[in-house]
């Protein structure tokens, strides 16, 4: 929802970025030339080096720009910030490196200035944009550059909005006035509750509102027409967010269609190129995993022949994207007289009904008596899933995603099943690295709905990364 003080912030980042990099580019010179008399690369004045930096710098900004840094979804969010942040100096240093070979000309005068560079300018920009957040933050809390905001609506996304709104200082915005039940209301709240929409609308210029957030739209299109009417009148900022979770879930397109606005609704944002991304990212990370672990996969064989006679492989029937079934490749970690058995038969056969009870509610069994002992430090190392890199090289899963269920658990969840099913099911997921183990099953799904309807290339680096950790704590835990 863009507002001017939002345009004004985005531009300041810009101005911000521009000064940063350019001092860090200077200060990468001053260090290596004037104060290490260590014999240089090339002979590269300072004058030509900051002509290329004027040069350059604009692209490193433009690659900001496409990565989202100027985007209130991203610099509201510290980490995911510097994450990016991060990327782009990696991308702008590369441009700069690309550049001297295009002109075939030396542009730093020695590796070291590259280095610091990249270094400076990094640190630089945190630096920067901590102290642009630092200004904002003062500027709400002394009240400029704040939206006054009038909320229209009675559904659960009417609330939902103005609690995640209410901290003023850090969201730019001041709840002024809700028209709606009482039900809407965040806890706390301080400002005007309007019955009727006709009556809020009365006080838009007493109030003096800047900006109305409509979650609801009335049965009576004359109604809707004087919502927009009024603030179109006054130069109010009309915001329209649709109260049903499918709108603002998933991937949305807006189009035009014979003349008309039409918006598409995706189930998930991995459409299109961002399909194309995840897979190619996929075969080349597997590739580079399978060839670095081959001589451990290697004596995991040997070992697994040894200490657990049989098969070494175990192929599970499981659900994959579209809900097609695949044959889900791990490394046998049960007895072979258990192995590829109902699980609960299994327990009461056993006569241990309260495995039975664990299994259904959980889906899993903390002591599982089927596995053997070498199979259990499989599991606890997640060795035993390592096989599965060659599903993803098939195409049946991803390296992040939902969990592959069974067949038979599909009706655990209901009507969402269709949502899981629009993505691929991946090796790790975001339940697999929330940092607990024993969370329910039904926290378990909507962890994975939610990585299915937010999907972003960012959060499979980020589950990527939190997955060794993670792994690690399960192992210690045992």
């Amino acid at each position: 929802m863009p507002t001017r003080s939002a345009r004004y912030y985005s531009l300041a980042l810009i101005l911000i970025d521009f000064f940063v990099l350019l001092a860090a580019f200077t200060l990468a010179y001053i260090v290596r030339v004037q104060f290490d008399h260590r014999p240089l690369v090339a002979e590269v004045g300072s004058t030509a080096f900051l002509q290329t930096a004027f040069v350059l710098i604009p692209l490193w900004i433009i690659v900001f720009g496409l990565l989202g840094l100027y985007s209130s979804n991203i610099y509201s969010k510290r980490l995911a910030e510097w994450g990016r942040l991060l990327v782009g100096a990696v991308i702008g240093i590369l441009i700069v490196i690309g550049y001297s070979f295009i002109i075939d000309a030396p542009v730093f005068p020695a590796r070291l200035v590259a280095v610091y560079a990249f270094v400076g300018s990094f640190v630089a920009l945190i630096v920067g944009r901590e102290l642009l957040r630092g200004v904002r933050a003062l500027m709400f809390r002394f009240g400029r550059g704040i939206s006054r905001v009038l909320i229209i609506g009675n559904s659960p996304a009417t609330r939902d909005i103005a609690t995640q709104l209410s901290d003023t200082e850090r969201s730019g915005y001041h709840i002024v006035a809700i028209a709606g039940p009482k039900s809407v209301l965040p806890k706390r709240f301080h400002g005007t509750q309007y019955r009727t929409v006709d009556e809020a609308l009365r006080h838009l210029q007493s109030q003096r509102i800047t900006t109305i957030i409509q979650t609801d739209l009335h049965n009576d299109n004359e109604r809707n027409q004087k919502v927009l009417s009024a603030a179109q009148t006054l130069h109010i900022n009309y915001c329209f967010i649709p109260g049903e979770t499918e709108f603002y879930s998933g991937k949305n397109i807006i189009d035009i269609f014979l003349g008309y606005p039409i918006i598409s609704v995706h189930q998930t944002p991995l459409v299109g190129w961002g399909e194309v991304v995840k897979r190619i990212f996929d075969v080349t990370v597997t590739l580079v995993i399978l060839a670095v672990l081959s001589p451990l996969l290697l004596l995991i064989l040997v070992a697994q022949k040894i200490c657990n006679p049989g098969p070494v492989f175990f192929v599970n029937k499981r659900l994959g994207r579209y809900a097609q079934p695949f044959g889900l490749y791990k490394l046998r970690s049960m007895s072979r007289k258990y192995s590829g058995q109902d699980a609960i038969k299994i327990f009461m056969r056993m006569n241990r009904p309260d495995l039975a009870d664990e299994y259904r509610t959980h889906r899993k069994v903390l002591n599982d008596p089927r596995i053997t002992r070498f199979g259990k430090f499989l599991r606890v190392t997640s060795i035993d899933e390592l096989p599965q890199l060659l599903n993803v090289l098939r195409g049946d899963m991803s390296l992040v995603g939902p969990r592959p269920i069974l067949p038979d658990e599909l009706g655990f969840y209901r009507s969402r099943g269709s949502l899981l099913h629009s993505v691929k099911p991946g090796m790790t997921g975001l339940w697999q690295v929330s940092g607990r183990d024993d969370l329910p099953f039904a926290k378990r799904v909507e962890l994975e709905l939610y990585y299915a309807q937010n999907w972003s290339f960012w959060l499979d680096i980020k589950i990527l990364l939190k997955t060794l950790p993670a792994v690690l704590r399960k192992g210690d835990a045992h």
